[in-house]
């Protein structure tokens, strides 16, 4: 069974899903829709809710992402990056072990299923210059800008 919740941000609304063990997706959409949820998509949405309101800059929630063991390994590593600051696609490839490796990251961080709390907005182009977000690059700015990443 799927349990959805929806959540109105200042960049659009949230849908968040969970398969009543954990988080399995969170996506940007432009209109919000009936809602089913559970424990695990209300807290999502609570702590997504301090995030956008300046109160929380980590997550608690059981995730449950489906990928491939590489898209696993490449959204780990993207849970590393602190609140506030941006890597490159090539300095994730490198701490997997290959500095060639950063298409391979990119499209990996393309298919992230859980924005913002993987934050896959967190990865910019190894010349700081602000690079793909399936969300939007719109969206993109203001997170890094919110977080305090982004100074324009």
């Amino acid at each position: 069974m799927t349990f959805v919740s929806y959540l109105e941000t200042p960049i659009g609304y949230l849908r968040i899903l969970s398969n009543g063990s954990g988080i399995t997706g969170i996506k940007f959409m432009d209109f919000d829709g009936p809602e089913d949820p559970d424990i695990h998509t209300e807290s999502a949405k609570t702590q997504l809710k301090e995030y956008f309101g300046n109160k929380r800059d980590r997550f608690d929630l059981n995730l449950l992402p489906e990928g491939t063991d590489f898209e696993q390994k490449v959204w780990s590593q993207l849970n590393n990056i602190p609140h506030g600051t941006t890597t490159s696609y090539g300095k994730i490839a490198s701490h997997l072990g290959d500095k060639n490796f950063s298409q391979a990251v990119g499209s990996a961080n393309g298919k992230n299923p859980i924005a913002v709390v993987i934050p896959c907005h967190r990865v910019i182009g190894s010349d700081n210059k602000l690079v793909g977000y399936a969300g939007g690059m719109e969206r993109k700015e203001w997170l890094l800008k919110h977080e305090g990443a982004l100074l324009l």
